[in-house]
């Protein structure tokens, strides 16, 4: 058996992008939010992801920008690492080792060279207890940096990053816990508490949830779980201090931004509503209703021209000052449970699977980027508990992704459930998919399972759905109607049953001559072609849970699981047990462009992932414990680019990525060292290659400049005297991989790239006669060799062999001179003075 060896589980696609308060930095050109274990940099203008900045080993817990930098933000993670980044060039400039997880950080413009972050008091991951802490950070040349210069500031703080912030600049910290409020003046190096109680007279709850500091008066903002506001002052009396009261909210409050001159506070909750309040006028508000979902975090630019606001379906809206929203960017939308299996549609390759209520959403895995949502149940959603509302719980596609199947479903009663099973068509000018048949009630009970026949030559394109009502249906589609207003429509082709068992899975095998359906503990194999049941496979005891046939070379295999932790194998060519194991297989799924196999398995809390071929009794790949918990969701998605991995233990990823969602619905993969490293060096490097937009001046710059030197070589007699662009120079090179922020203008910079470029009369002149003499004194050395040579022959023969060895000379090595000459006479000075 292989073990995991390099391969790690890592969050790739999909991470949350709402875990941490996003940043805007001060041009308000770029958004960064931590994602995974990753960072990403988005335009606020086009919202498309510029930067992925990787290098972090577990989940980024805080970004910050550096206060004497604002090109450069420092990032946290729960690795125990604080990093760097250039986040302009998405370049890693230094790692600072901590040692410990660390939750959340801080900084203030009053306290350079020291962060302060949260760590747990025991530095243990399961503690409860955390502190914050300063942390003076090392003037060393090195990249990799040890940081173990750590003092304690506040103990017993929350790990919640809204309960703590910076007043004044850097004067004092606030932070707040449960019912009680900490304030800690660095210079008087004394805090302050003050509680309140748990219930007010109203039955409120007054627990602390989020805080925020005027940036210019001595006034702190508090968030309540009752929805309340309260805004101290004079905190810096233990007994004089006090508070006014707002209230909107019907809720808990989650975050509290001040904008930067202070002229207005900022809250937002589970109401999706972004309200403004007027700073020392609160009774004059503005409202930005119908965000969508319940706001988590709030981030306001420093220059205050946007706000941006995070959404607990992991999405960000920009916002711009004017209450407006500018731009969305959204992530993969995660509820809690995920119905409809994890599918990859065939056409995009996007990851499908429930978005919004009543919603299939399309997720770009390549790009890490929802595409669409597609509205399944066509009805508005009402936000109220307990009210029963169709939910999407099956979808399926065809082999060609022409065709998309969903089920329905509402149960309103115990006795009563509403059934949709509806079939969607591909539009190519719309580029989504359109509604074409609905079938109502469908089964008289719910649906267990649906499939499409994957057959690439199928005449016929067909789907079998499986109920609890004792049967399968084969929905077939039937041709166009001879009205031309009328397209293709699906009617019910076969109802098939056995023993009246309940059926609980099915599965087509790969060319769509067999067609297995699991009734209880057997296994029937049907032939679509007649409906003809060809033979039962029976392996008691246990229900029968997941069906899978095996690919390519094997596929005259047909492997399922049962309830009593079972995994069989069958042979249908012999219609026996190949053989079986004892395994709890939690869930099983067949690689589609490959013979491999993986089963997820349950043992003692933790979830083991195993990769086999049904043909070879040892497995490919085994992975102990890749999360906690019970694994139900997977997908196996084809890559765009295959992998060169010649190790054994990683070849099952060279076609495939496998992508599987855990309890806590996190979105993992597994990658292969290689890969990282690619990933890194790509991140790491600064170069111009041929991902770079095809703009003017890149051409200008020598874009097909392999294509160009064949040119030259081909007619490097025609063009000898002719001039090349500098396009391979240093003085170029330096110019595209500078920073464009410390160079000068461009007005400025462009007349002297032109001049330089240009070439004086008086050095043409003087290049031209020096050939001229040049040519002269060789003509003169080939005539004395011929006169030597052939003294007895007349001067017109002599002439004409002095033209056949010039013809014969080869003219390349004088082009190769002519232009080494020229190139030392160019000088590109000017940009080395600019840079220095």
């Amino acid at each position: 058996m292989v073990e995991h060896g390099d391969i790690r589980v890592v969050h790739r696609g999909g991470s949350k992008i709402d875990f941490r308060e996003p940043v805007i930095t001060n041009d308000s050109r770029f958004l960064l939010c931590a994602s995974g274990e990753c960072v990403k940099v988005f335009s606020t203008s086009t919202e498309e992801c510029i930067h992925n900045l990787q290098g972090h080993t577990d989940l980024v817990t805080g970004l910050l920008l550096k206060p004497s930098n604002h090109l450069q933000v420092y990032s946290c993670s729960a690795d125990g690492t604080v990093r760097l980044w250039d986040f302009t060039d998405g370049i890693l400039i230094k790692t600072y080792v901590i040692g410990c997880p660390i939750y959340s950080i801080y900084a203030s413009a009053n306290h350079e060279g020291i962060i302060f972050i949260v760590t747990s008091t025991l530095n243990d991951k399961r503690s409860e207890l955390f502190q914050l802490v300063a942390v003076h950070l090392p003037q060393s040349g090195d990249q990799l940096v040890e940081a173990r210069e750590l003092s304690a500031v506040l103990g017993d703080v929350s790990c919640n990053p809204e309960a703590i912030a910076f007043g004044r600049g850097g004067e004092y910290i606030v932070s707040a816990k449960g019912l009680q409020l900490e304030v800690y003046f660095f210079k008087k190096q004394k805090s302050y508490r003050f509680s309140l109680k748990e219930d007010n007279k109203k039955g409120g709850k007054n627990t602390f949830m989020c805080v925020a500091c005027h940036p210019k008066d001595d006034c702190i903002a508090t968030g309540h779980e009752d929805g309340k506001i309260r805004l101290w002052r004079n905190f810096n009396h233990k007994k004089e201090y006090t508070y006014c009261t707002l209230h909107w909210h019907h809720s808990a409050v989650s975050s509290l931004r001040f904008t930067p001159e202070g002229t207005n506070l900022l809250s937002g909750g589970m109401e999706s509503v972004l309200v403004q309040w007027r700073y020392n006028q609160e009774s004059q508000r503005d409202f930005l209703p119908r965000l969508g979902a319940a706001i988590t975090h709030i981030a306001v630019s420093p220059d205050g021209a946007l706000f941006c606001t995070s959404h607990a379906d992991n999405k960000i809206t920009i916002i711009q000052s004017c209450v407006k929203v500018s731009a969305v960017i959204q992530g993969l939308v995660k509820g809690e449970s995920v119905s409809s299996d994890l599918i990859v549609d065939p056409r995009s390759k996007a990851l499908v699977l429930n978005g919004k209520p009543g919603h299939l959403q399309f997720y770009s895995l390549q790009r890490d980027k929802l595409l669409f949502n597609l509205d399944i149940v066509q009805q508005e959603y009402i936000h109220e508990s307990g009210l029963q509302q169709f939910e999407v719980v099956k979808a399926a596609f065809d082999a060609s992704g022409n065709w998309l199947a969903t089920v329905e479903e509402r149960k309103q009663k115990a006795a009563e459930l509403e059934l949709n099973l509806k079939l969607w068509a591909f539009d190519e000018q719309t580029q989504s998919f359109v509604l074409n048949t609905t079938i109502s009630a469908p089964h008289e009970a719910r649906i267990t399972a649906m499939c499409f026949c994957h057959a690439v030559d199928s005449q016929t394109t067909m789907l079998v759905s499986t109920s609890k009502d004792g049967h399968f249906k084969a929905w077939q589609l039937a041709a166009a109607a001879h009205t031309e207003d009328e397209g293709p429509s699906w009617s019910c082709d076969f109802v098939g049953a056995y023993h009246s068992l309940a059926p609980e899975c099915c599965c087509f095998s790969a060319d769509g001559s067999l067609l297995a359906v699991s009734f209880q503990e057997v296994v029937t194999v049907w032939s679509p072609a007649s409906w003809e049941l060809l033979t039962t496979l029976s392996q008691p005891p246990g229900a029968v849970r997941d069906l899978c046939f095996g690919r390519l070379s094997c596929s005259k295999y047909l492997l399922g699981t049962t309830e009593k932790n079972l995994l069989c194998c069958w042979n249908l060519l012999t219609c026996s047990l190949e053989w079986s194991t004892s395994m709890d297989v939690s869930l099983l799924l067949a690689d589609p462009v490959s013979e491999n196999m993986a089963a997820f398995c349950c043992q003692e809390g933790c979830t083991d992932l195993f990769v086999f071929k049904p043909s070879e009794p040892r497995p490919l790949f085994s992975h102990k414990a890749v999360c906690s918990g019970k694994v139900t969701r997977a997908v196996f998605a084809p890559r765009e680019e295959m992998l060169e991995s010649c190790e054994e233990s990683s070849q099952w990823l060279n076609r495939s990525q496998l992508y599987f969602l855990t309890p806590y619905m996190d979105l993992m993969t597994f990658t292969t060292k290689a890969e990282e490293q690619r990933l890194m060096a790509s991140s790491q490097q600064l170069v111009i290659d041929d991902s770079v937009a095809m703009t003017p001046f890149y051409l200008l710059l020598g874009k097909h400049r392999q294509q160009r030197e064949e040119d030259q070589d081909s007619l490097s007699g025609l063009f000898a005297e002719r001039k090349h662009l500098p396009q391979g120079s240093v003085a170029i090179k330096e110019l595209l991989q500078t920073p464009a922020h410390v160079l000068p203008s461009t007005s400025f910079l462009c007349s002297m790239f032109v001049q330089s470029l240009l070439v004086s009369v008086t050095d043409a002149r003087e290049e031209k006669q020096h050939a001229e003499e040049e040519m002269e004194s060789q003509k003169e050395e080939e005539d004395s060799e011929g006169e030597m040579e052939f003294s007895t022959s007349r001067p017109e023969e002599a002439s004409v062999g002095n033209q056949a060895a010039e013809s014969a000379a080869p003219p390349l090595t004088k082009a190769q001179g002519r232009e080494l000459r020229r190139l030392k006479k160019l000088d590109h000075s000017w940009l080395f003075s600019l840079l220095d």
